[in-house]
């Protein structure tokens, strides 16, 4: 049962601090959502700080779990599977639920470096830009450990404008841009 209930505190605080935002949501909020009494939450989360790192932490690998799917999903040749993550992220943007990236929006809300939350953000985003830097030495790059980052800037401003927009149209036009930087 204590596994069970960590799990249903994970999945209510993730699904509010994605459509909310993490200053929003209080700990009540969480416990009435999830159904958990307090003395569990904090047997598992002594603050809600540790509650939103283990949030994090999890929604980073189950994210970047995701993107490597769908981008293998699309069994697209190796020259080709850089690209294939801006057709990924257009299918995520025109999700209903699609509430922007809930690193960027944590960078924002612990504005902070020195804060735990920044740095776990902060994190995935390096993750995310070495998984990128593998796509392309796999297609050959000539510098990919110098141009992986400009793919995560893209893939970061494709996100913004999607949420900003409301629409999965700016993964076309970062994919476009991709295009012409991997052509140079």
């Amino acid at each position: 049962m204590a596994r069970n209930a960590r799990e249903r505190l994970l999945d209510t605080a993730e699904r509010l601090f994605y459509a909310e935002g993490i200053r929003a949501v209080g700990i009540d909020r969480i416990l009435a959502e999830s159904g958990v009494g307090k003395a569990s939450l904090y047997r598992h989360f002594p603050t809600k700080d540790d509650l939103v790192l283990a949030v994090l932490r999890r929604r980073d690998g189950e994210w970047r779990q995701w993107l490597r799917d769908a981008v293998d999903e699309r069994g697209a040749p190796p020259a080709r599977r850089p690209l294939a993550v801006f057709d990924a992220l257009a299918e995520r943007f025109a999700w209903a639920d699609f509430r922007g990236c809930a690193f960027i929006n944590t960078i924002v809300e612990a504005a902070d470096p020195g804060s735990p939350a920044h740095a776990v953000a902060d994190e995935h985003k390096r993750r995310l830009t070495g998984y990128l830097a593998d796509l392309l030495t796999d297609a050959g790059h000539s510098d990919p450990q110098a141009m992986a980052p400009r793919m995560t800037l893209l893939v970061d401003g494709a996100i913004v404008t999607a949420l900003r927009e409301r629409s999965p149209a700016a993964a076309k036009v970062a994919k476009g841009i991709a295009e012409v930087l991997l052509a140079s």
